[in-house]
C-alpha cells in the first residue's frame, strides 16, 4: 500500500470524545470547550469526535455538526482531529463528511451501516461514497459487537485499493484481527486498537496507537502505557494494563452506563460535561459509593505510576 498522506499524525493515544451536555440535556458548547481544554492539558495526541463515546446515534444531524464545529474551533492546530461521520444513511454521512472537511479535520472515519443486514458490496459502496465526497483520508471502523457487521480481511484489502483509505480503527476483540489488518495494509497503513482493555496487547500485535472510550478518565495511564511500548518495557506495560483493566471493570460494574460513570468521575475531578442522553442509563444513588471506590482506585494507580515516573 502506498499513500500520499502524512501518517505520522495518526499514532499514539487518541481519546474518543464524549458528548457534552447542559443540565437540561442539550448539547453544551461551553462544556465541549472545557473537555477540549482538558485534553490539551493532558497532552493526548488527538481526539476522535462523534463516535460511540460521543453518543452519535442519539444526536440529530445538526447536533453532530455543532459538536464537530465546537471541537475544531478549539483544537484545530493543537492535535490530530478525526471525525466519525457514520450515520444511518449515506446522505447524512456525506453531509457530515463535507462539514468536517470544511472545518479542517485531519481524517474521517465511519462504522458500517447499521440495522439492516447489508452485503459486502453495499457496505463497500457506503464507505467509498463517503470517501468520494471529500479529499480527506479515511479510517475504516470495525466494531462488530455493536454494528453486527464483521469486516473480513478480503474486503479490507479491496478497500485499501482506494488511496484515501489509510487504515482502520479495529474494535473487534481478537488481537489476531489487528495483526491481520496490519499485515494486509503493510507499513504504510495505520491500525488503531479499539478495545481499551487490550491496548498493550494491540500495540504489541502491530497497532500504531489506540482510540478508546475510557482514555478520558485516565489519559496519563494510557500515555504511559504507550510510552512503555515505545521503549520496549513490555513487563511494565503489562502491569499498567492490568491496573487499567481493574478501573475499567469498576466502571462497567455500575448500574448506570460506563459513560455516565466516566462523566461523574470527571465531574468530581473538576471537568463537568453533564450526564448521558436517554436511553443510556444515568448513574443511580447506589452508584455514588461505587464511584467513590473508582476514584480511590484511580488515584492509587496514578500515584503508583505517575508519581514514581516523575520522581525517577
Amino acid at each position: 500500500m502506498t499513500t500520499a498522506f502524512d501518517l505520522t499524525k495518526f499514532k499514539g493515544v487518541i481519546p474518543a470524545f464524549y458528548a457534552c451536555y447542559e443540565d437540561d440535556g442539550q448539547i453544551s458548547e461551553e462544556r465541549t470547550y472545557a473537555l477540549c481544554d482538558y485534553y490539551v492539558q493532558k497532552k493526548v495526541h488527538g481526539v476522535y469526535v462523534g463516535g460511540s463515546s460521543g453518543e452519535c446515534i442519539y444526536h440529530n444531524l445538526d447536533e453532530r455538526k455543532a459538536v464537530l464545529s465546537y471541537v475544531a474551533s478549539r483544537l484545530k492546530g493543537h492535535m490530530t482531529l478525526i471525525a466519525h461521520v457514520g450515520a444511518p444513511s449515506t446522505r447524512d454521512s456525506i453531509a457530515l463528511a463535507e462539514h468536517a472537511a470544511s472545518l479542517g479535520y485531519d481524517a474521517l472515519s465511519a462504522i458500517p451501516p447499521i440495522y439492516f443486514t447489508l452485503p459486502d458490496h453495499a457496505v463497500s459502496r457506503y464507505w467509498n461514497d463517503i470517501m468520494e465526497a471529500t479529499p480527506l483520508p479515511f479510517l475504516i471502523y470495525n466494531i462488530p459487537q455493536t454494528t453486527g457487521y464483521t469486516l473480513r480481511t478480503p474486503l479490507y484489502e479491496q478497500l485499501l485499493q482506494n488511496e484515501k483509505v489509510i487504515g482502520i480503527k479495529n474494535s473487534s476483540m481478537p488481537t489476531f484481527d489487528i495483526e491481520r489488518f496490519k499485515r494486509s495494509g503493510g507499513p504504510n497503513s495505520i491500525v488503531f486498537n479499539g478495545p481499551d482493555e487490550q491496548f498493550v496487547a494491540g500495540r504489541i500485535m502491530g497497532a500504531d496507537g489506540g482510540i478508546g472510550g475510557t482514555y478520558g478518565a485516565m489519559p496519563e495511564l494510557f500515555l504511559l502505557a504507550d510510552q512503555y511500548i515505545q521503549q520496549g518495557k513490555f513487563t511494565e506495560a503489562r502491569h499498567i494494563q492490568s491496573d487499567i483493566n481493574e478501573i475499567i471493570v469498576a466502571l462497567c460494574s455500575l448500574d448506570g452506563s460506563m459513560y455516565a460513570g466516566i462523566k461523574e468521575v470527571l465531574r468530581r475531578r473538576g471537568v463537568n460535561i453533564g450526564g448521558v442522553r436517554l436511553p443510556l442509563a444515568a448513574i443511580t444513588e447506589q452508584d455514588a459509593a461505587r464511584i467513590d471506590d473508582v476514584i480511590s482506585l484511580l488515584e492509587q494507580v496514578e500515584s503508583r505510576y505517575i508519581t514514581s515516573t516523575h520522581s525517577s
